[in-house]
């Protein structure tokens, strides 16, 4: 007899949840507490990209939708192997050594994203976003290549499709509201009044981001005005109802995923917009100019790293400024460089003919200091070493006590344009802890019998940060390994 499986979320990490139980001949039905339209949780709003090892081209053509692409002829994709997967990883463990999810996550990413090619969910390289042209051919940076066709919308229309393909069962306005417990065993979950039986359920309906209430508690008082960028409906549900059946909490719970983000956009990632284009309120092309807080100064070394390690670090460091807000500014000369996003219709910007005329126009930024700063700034770019966008070209600035390692240009070509931004909450770090089976733990290190978690819900994935495409990745990864484990 099959097994009744009830998973809670629909987003990518409830999906491939949802696909690894029906591949086991599970009786799978999918809870979603938003309308069909918002179904999907955060991965509709993100860009699809996902981070996994590879060695060259030759791994990634078979998860292709296009692998006949003339463009691929004259692509570096170059490799990503583990050791830089867990460098990357440690980069943000503030010492802290890989953790047993880590270590899953890094071994398990390229057998997961095949397993979903092999359900028909398949990839682009991602040309404009991760790559520069050099000598004629795009080479690409920071060990992402691939997103999923049609971003995050069609990662989960392809995941959905599966899901449907196998014969899952999707209900939407079923808002879980707690679960059944059987002794301390979980034998189902209540939606509203109605009560619902399993022989196993997985948890994977997010982080708590969308809790105004659970990000002051858990991160602090400046996150209050953190704009949402995902969607609304990631409360903490999940997470309260796995603590009250006797999980542990896990992880770092002060940490979060936050992105640089149109200081004017409305909350929760632009709703009145379509799903692909909720993440072009997104401002992550920092590198290329600097960023300035309301006193003028600046407050981050925005030539790091590659933006792949650096932006979902920059949104939290943009709320911890006076104000919690801050400036981008940038000279014409990386106009055509900047990302899609900065170009958007709706976005916020000025702009003016010399930085003398600009300055006046940054509202809420002390025009003295930021006279100074950007004078400071450009006295003090290195005008040796040539620009490149394609590495860390170590064209930085002497002599400042914040440099800028990377990609310093002086800002000296008009028009100059600056936009305000603030920091976005994307996902949250702190969650439970799972078994090798996927299993909610106990503080003791035992099962929550018939409980399994996925997702944003895994806590120890990551800590002060995290290197872009990880993410969508974690949730394949651990949604896949819930599903798994949920029909043994």
């Amino acid at each position: 007899m099959s097994k009744s499986i009830v998973i809670v979320g629909t987003g990518n990490a409830a999906m491939c949840a949802a696909i690894a139980a029906l591949e086991r001949g599970a009786d799978v039905l999918m809870l979603e507490k938003a309308d069909d339209a918002l179904a999907g949780g955060n991965t509709k709003y993100t860009a699809g990209a996902m981070r996994f090892v590879y060695n060259g081209a030759d791994d990634l053509t078979p998860l292709l939708r296009d692998p006949s692409d003339p463009r691929l002829a004259i692509t570096d994709f170059g490799s990503y192997r583990a050791e830089k997967f867990g460098a990357d990883l440690l980069g943000f463990n503030d010492g802290r050594p890989l953790s047993a999810e880590q270590e899953t996550l890094i071994g398990q990413s390229t057998e997961t994203l095949t397993w979903l090619g092999s359900h028909d969910v398949k990839f682009e390289p991602i040309y404009a976003r991760q790559s520069f042209e050099k000598n004629g051919r795009h080479v690409f940076w920071g060990g992402l290549t691939l997103a999923a066709v049609n971003e995050g919308v069609g990662l989960f229309d392809m995941e959905l499709a599966a899901v449907k393909r196998l014969g899952g069962k999707v209900r939407y306005n079923s808002a879980v509201t707690g679960l059944l417990m059987d002794g301390d065993r979980v034998v189902g979950v209540r939606v509203g009044s109605e009560e619902i039986k399993a022989d196993a359920v997985i948890l994977a309906s997010g982080g708590f981001e969308a809790s105004t209430e659970k990000r002051v508690a858990y991160i602090g008082p400046e996150w209050e005005a953190a704009k949402v960028r995902g969607t609304p409906h990631n409360t903490g549900d999940g997470l309260q109802m796995a603590l009250d059946a006797g999980a542990a909490s896990y992880g770092l719970f002060k940490g979060c995923h936050a992105t640089p983000m149109d200081l004017h956009m409305a909350d929760f990632g632009g709703l009145h917009l379509p799903a692909g284009e909720r993440k072009k309120f997104r401002k992550i092309s920092y590198f290329l100019g600097v960023m300035l807080n309301s006193e003028g100064n600046r407050f981050a070394d925005e030539g790091q790293n590659f933006r792949n390690y650096t932006y979902a670090q920059f949104g939290g460091a943009i709320l911890k400024q006076p104000g919690q807000f801050a400036w981008q500014v940038f000279d014409a000369k990386v106009f055509d460089l900047l990302y899609d996003e900065y170009r958007f219709e709706e976005a916020h910007f000025v702009e003016a003919e010399t930085l003398a005329e600009l300055i006046p126009l940054l509202e809420g930024v002390d025009a003295s200091g930021a006279a100074k700063t950007l004078a400071d700034y450009n006295a003090a770019v290195d005008a040796t070493t040539p620009f490149d966008p394609t590495s860390l070209d170590g064209k930085g600035t002497k002599g400042l006590a914040l440099p800028k390692s990377n990609w310093a240009q002086t800002l000296d070509q008009g028009p100059f344009r600056a936009y305000p931004v603030t920091g976005g909450i994307t996902f949250t770090y702190g969650g439970v802890q799972v078994s090798d089976q996927g299993a909610v733990l106990r503080s003791d290190g035992t099962t929550i019998d018939g409980l399994f978690a996925a997702g944003e819900m895994v806590g120890g994935v990551f800590f002060a940060g995290y290197p872009g495409g990880s993410g969508l990745t974690s949730g394949a990864v651990f949604g896949r390994k819930a599903g798994y484990g949920a029909t043994h």
